[in-house]
């Protein structure tokens, strides 16, 4: 028995399209111009956004995370018009450029945090004195089918527990994507990973399991953490900022994966005009380097940096020099892209997984937890 070999054969040929209309241009080259205006578009306004933040970096331990999240937009754009233009090595522009994602979700999730309370012992005790909210569906119907608070579904009986179980589903994202990356680059430059198959002889059906199970735990672990402290943080806008979030993550997963079916179940076909390459590539890409101006102009509103602009009156409150970012922000920049506190956050995660959560009940929130209500009347006392 033979090991099957990828069939890559259609995803490096040159595409050949005659024009639109006689005379113009062919729907790739369209796709092309689209993708490059749209990508000037999208980091001039998510530039002049973050150069707001970067010049105000009044309160680094915020505005860090934001510039993050910012950066999101031009990278997703840069990585779109870049799997268009250089089709042939799209595959690998598009595992690095949106390797950024899990990165962007960890940023929103310690953002929250940060507005809860600066430093992570203050996070920390804030939640020792959290009753924690029920999880959202679907895990209330899983409790039901399995013991209810006394099963594995159960809510955790400590507020600071369910700080730490949402921080490493979160967090867990971060590693997993990075792993799967440096996977599926080794495994498609020797012809394994073979994007276009759900053979499971390829790495790219593995890849994609592995990866869509850790995105969705990490996206219902945000939710969660931001229906637990909405009210808590209700003058930063949450609601705006997590829409932001989602609406990117959610259609540039789910349109691509559309576009995939009408095109597999021969509902869209190839023709003279628009071959199946641009169908299954240049469109979706496409979409997504529109869509990123749409999202730059809504992160106007979603993450200002009036907010953090320090008034000449209450700067008798702050030392000589109340903004942190430098000489046009560059200092604010780099203090944005050092990814160490992100290496810690992971370090921290996994520390807590294999040790401290074998001591979890000696903490001093389990025993203020017994004299609290657990909130769901009728049922028995929760269990950690």
């Amino acid at each position: 028995m033979t090991w099957p070999a990828c069939n890559s054969t259609e995803e490096h040929e040159t595409i050949n399209e005659i024009d639109l209309w006689e005379g113009g241009i062919t729907f790739h080259t369209l796709c092309v111009i689209l993708s490059a205006i749209f990508l000037v578009i999208s980091s001039v306004l998510a530039g002049i956004i973050i150069f707001g933040h970067a010049k105000h970096y009044s309160r680094p331990f915020e505005q860090r995370y934001i510039i993050r999240i910012l950066f999101m937009i031009p990278i997703y754009s840069l990585t779109s018009f870049l799997c268009i233009y250089f089709y042939k090595w799209s595959v690998y522009f598009e595992l690095i450029g949106y390797c950024y994602e899990p990165f962007a979700i960890a940023s929103f999730f310690t953002l929250l945090c940060s507005y809860v309370a600066p430093e992570l012992h203050d996070q920390k005790e804030f939640f020792r004195h959290v009753e924690p909210v029920n999880w959202v569906w679907p895990i209330p119907w899983l409790q039901k089918c399995t013991g209810r608070q006394k099963g594995p579904w159960r809510k955790p009986r400590s507020g600071l527990t369910w700080f730490n179980v949402i921080w490493i589903g979160v967090f867990q994202y971060c590693f997993i994507r990075l792993i799967l990356t440096i996977i599926a680059v080794a495994a498609e430059s020797k012809n394994l990973y073979c994007e276009n198959s759900d053979n499971p002889a390829f790495a790219h059906v593995w890849i994609l399991i592995i990866e869509s199970v850790a995105v969705t735990i990490a996206m219902y672990c945000l939710i969660q953490f931001y229906i637990q402290i909405k009210i808590d943080i209700a003058q930063h806008r949450p609601f705006l900022k997590i829409l932001c979030i989602k609406l990117v993550i959610f259609l540039s997963f789910w349109q691509s994966t559309v576009i995939d079916f009408l095109t597999s179940s021969g509902v869209i076909k190839s023709s003279a005009k628009v071959v199946l390459q641009d169908w299954n590539n240049a469109l979706p890409y496409l979409l997504i380097s529109i869509e990123m101006g749409l999202f730059a102009i809504l992160h106007f509103w979603g993450f200002p940096w009036c907010p953090y602009m320090i008034l000449q009156d209450s700067a008798i409150d702050h030392d000589a020099h109340p903004y942190h970012g430098g000489r046009l922000g560059v200092k604010a920049l780099f203090d944005a892209m050092n990814p160490w506190d992100l290496v810690k956050a992971n370090a921290r995660g996994l520390r807590w997984l294999f040790s401290g959560r074998k001591k979890r009940t000696a903490d001093p929130s389990y025993d203020l937890s017994k004299h609290e209500p657990s909130g769901e009347s009728g049922e028995s006392p929760l269990v950690a």
